[in-house]
């Protein structure tokens, strides 16, 4: 019995969304790497594992400050706050103060860890710091003693979607008011923190492995881990100079996957990092597989062996670095306009639009989703559609334009705000009907994202489905998904109401198997991200962190298996 797989480590760092760090709270940074294993993904999420952060370092610089000194210059210190949703500032960290300095270019960098899947507001603000404070550490400084000389805000993700990762802003007084007194600027660049973008692909293989099934053959994997500082091994993907644990494992659905070997050569017996398995892939050898004893010393060495059967070094870039470079995510919605979300008049419709000003569920996920992804986009016009109403002409339709435009269907509407108004227009104009298909929204958002490849592939295009029932479509929306796969496009489903969405926990393919077409067909890649509205509601996070987590490493999965590179990147080698 044999396996082969391949996998990705990083040397010198290690990665994450961005190429960075983990969660505090998580051990393992699986996720987001370049060969995807389905069986190892929900190996990790059964767990309760978290998704990845990139961990960031803020520079800052300002020009034309005022100077409120009379003998000499501003001595100036820039504050950096974090703005949380009810208005309240928490501070993240101080540069020192620069002496007698009106265009400053401080030293010090502010950590910060970015998030795709939420929005992070930020403000600044610069004090000129009297003389006499001048031998106090700038942590012990009361901002209140201190003269201001003007305040800036943004949002991060303005910053890291620069092509240079800078980004220039007006200062202005802290009333927020834009007077006509110059203030200065300030500009601030962000810089990942890792240590290496220098990755190594490896593809496995192992030959004669142990069958533990009682029926059919084993279904293996492989756990890639390191020896840590307590002794403790820690599942991973990357890693040089410390010790590396490969463990081969006979999948199981529930979770309970059966161990079937360590490799000799990786374990604490001979320990070996990755250059000892780029030799044995220049030798051509094999490590042997030994299946561990609670008895020291009669551990059982197996026939079976693990081979080398690629080792490429390479540069794995990061989410940032593509978006930094000129990529972009496409935003697209589809509503659904089915007459099981109940009369749109009534208050109990899941469509009722409260004249307070309260959200019903799809207001609500359209704003959320789109608040986060709109800075990815460039101009901002998103293809906004409905599925499963009567529409203008009296037919029942399952694609199309909320804004009642004929055709056309990569024609956006501005904004988030746009997709809002043509979503309460197509209420007065469509009536509901029937029944729930998403073959055509899926195919059409297929078609246009493919049709991208042709002239610019540093498009991604992320199609937002908002729906309340049951799927009659469900093979034909999973065809529609395996073709999918293969394009540069994610799908996230929200589940409003209270419907059975069992049939969109197997699009979500979160269980370790791929979907699969009605031809036998796998799909490339999950694609798939779905979230029911009332968990959402019942928990502590947002739709949009649950549903936008999985999105930079799907991102990554596509750029990375077709060797797509950042922009800059591409001008460069073009260049030499």
């Amino acid at each position: 019995m044999g396996l082969c797989l391949s996998g990705s480590d990083v040397r010198g760092g290690k990665q994450a969304v961005g190429g960075a760090h983990l969660r505090p709270t998580s051990a393992a940074d699986h996720h987001n790497v370049s060969g995807q294993n389905d069986a190892v993904d929900f190996f990790f999420k059964s767990r309760g594992l978290h998704a990845l952060f990139t961990q960031i370092e803020l520079s800052l610089s300002a020009s034309k400050l005022r100077d409120l000194d009379i003998a000499s210059k501003s001595d100036p210190m820039a504050v950096v706050y974090a703005k949380k949703r009810d208005g309240r500032l928490d501070e993240i960290g101080r540069t020192e103060v620069i002496m007698n300095n009106l265009n400053p270019a401080w030293i010090g960098k502010i950590s910060i860890a970015f998030q795709f899947e939420i929005v992070q507001p930020l403000v600044f603000r610069v004090y000129d710091v009297d003389t006499k404070y001048h031998n106090i550490p700038v942590k012990m400084l009361k901002l209140e003693d201190q003269d201001f000389l003007g305040e800036a805000s943004c949002v991060l993700s303005e910053i890291v979607t620069k092509q240079n990762r800078t980004l220039t802003l007006k200062l202005h007084n802290n009333y927020g008011l834009r007077v006509s007194r110059n203030f200065g600027t300030l500009s601030v660049h962000a810089e990942e923190t890792v240590a290496s973008k220098s990755a190594v692909e490896i593809a496995f293989c192992c030959s004669h492995l142990q069958n533990v099934d009682l029926f059919s053959k084993s279904d293996p994997f492989l756990r890639i881990s390191r020896i840590v500082e307590s002794g403790n091994s820690v599942p991973i993907y990357k890693t040089e100079e410390n010790p590396l644990i490969i463990e081969c494992f006979d999948f199981n659905t529930s979770g309970n996957h059966v161990l079937m070997g360590f490799s000799i050569s990786v374990i604490s017996k001979i320990q070996k990092s990755v250059g000892d398995l780029e030799k044995l892939h220049q030798e051509r050898t094999g490590a042997t597989f030994i299946l561990p004893s609670t008895q020291r010393g009669h551990d059982k060495v197996l026939k079976s062996q693990l081979f080398v059967e690629k080792f490429v070094e390479k540069e794995q870039y990061s989410f940032l670095d593509y978006i930094s470079s000129g990529f972009e995510l496409n935003f697209m919605v589809a509503v659904d306009f089915t007459a099981s979300n109940g009369n749109p008049r009534n208050p109990n419709s899941l469509h009722y639009i409260d004249p307070s000003g309260r959200l019903n569920s799809y207001q609500q996920a359209i704003t959320e989703i789109g608040e986060v992804i709109q800075f990815y986009d460039s101009d901002r016009r998103f293809p906004a559609w409905g599925f499963g109403g009567k529409t203008f002409d009296g037919t029942v339709s399952h694609c199309f334009n909320l804004n009642g435009r004929a055709g056309g269907f990569e024609v956006g509407v501005d904004g988030v705000e746009g997709i809002m108004a043509a979503y309460a227009s197509a209420l007065n104009n469509v009536a509901l009907a029937g029944p729930t298909l998403f073959g055509q929204v899926i195919n059409t958002a297929a078609r246009i994202a493919g049709q991208s490849l042709s002239y610019d592939r540093s498009k991604y295009f992320v199609l937002l489905i908002i729906t309340d029932g049951v799927l009659t479509d469900l093979q034909e929306t999973k065809d529609a998904l395996v073709r999918a796969s293969d394009l540069p496009l994610s799908i996230l489903i929200v589940g409003v109401g209270g419907a059975d969405f069992t049939q969109m926990e197997i699009l979500d393919a979160d269980n370790g198997r791929r979907l699969e077409s009605s031809t036998d067909r796998v799909a490339t890649r999950d694609i798939v991200q779905f979230v029911p509205m009332r968990e959402v509601h019942s928990g502590q996070i947002s739709v949009v962190q649950a549903l936008l987590e999985e999105l930079p490493g799907q991102f990554l999965t596509y750029m990375r298996c077709r060797d797509i590179k950042p922009l800059n990147v591409q001008m460069a080698q073009t260049c030499a």
